[in-house]
């Protein structure tokens, strides 16, 4: 009977960071959504049209955040360690919403568009690490068994 090796690391880690990217990557959408709406609506408009996307677009950011680190993190046996990685995802998700700002100060739409990007692939990235950090020893047989 063959053992499964997991790599607690690369499941906590790459649950984090997932959930930071993926959850980033949304909160980026969603201001990049409301600088759309403000270049074509007129400031009186602009609460008529919409109630207040950025909100919802955080509220839609911190929960992609909180399952795709819950969820990422699940192999690990501790539930308290998912626990925390959700709640940490959701931290780095704000910290790269709001770093998304600022590139949308410096650089403008494209910054914007690149920053989400980077954000989505990081995200996903972190996400097959993840996969592969629970799924460790299903390849194959256990190192030194002779398989």
């Amino acid at each position: 009977m063959t053992e499964v090796r997991r790599d607690p690391l690369a499941i906590g880690l790459g649950a984090l960071v997932c959930g930071a990217g993926l959850g980033g990557a949304t909160i980026t959408l969603a201001q990049l959504l409301v600088k759309l709406l403000q270049g074509r609506l007129d400031p009186d408009r602009y609460r008529d049209a919409a109630g207040d996307p950025l909100l919802a677009g955080l509220l839609a950011g911190v929960a992609v955040a909180g399952m795709f680190g819950w969820r990422r993190s699940r192999p690990l046996e501790n539930l308290w360690q998912s626990g925390v990685i959700g709640v940490l995802s959701t931290v780095g998700a704000l910290l790269v919403g709001f770093l998304a700002a600022v590139a949308d100060r410096l650089l403008g739409s494209p910054g914007l568009i690149v920053w989400g990007v980077l954000s989505a692939l990081i995200g996903t990235a972190a996400s097959r690490w993840a996969i592969a950090g629970a799924t460790a020893g299903d390849e194959g047989g256990v190192m030194g068994d002779g398989s």
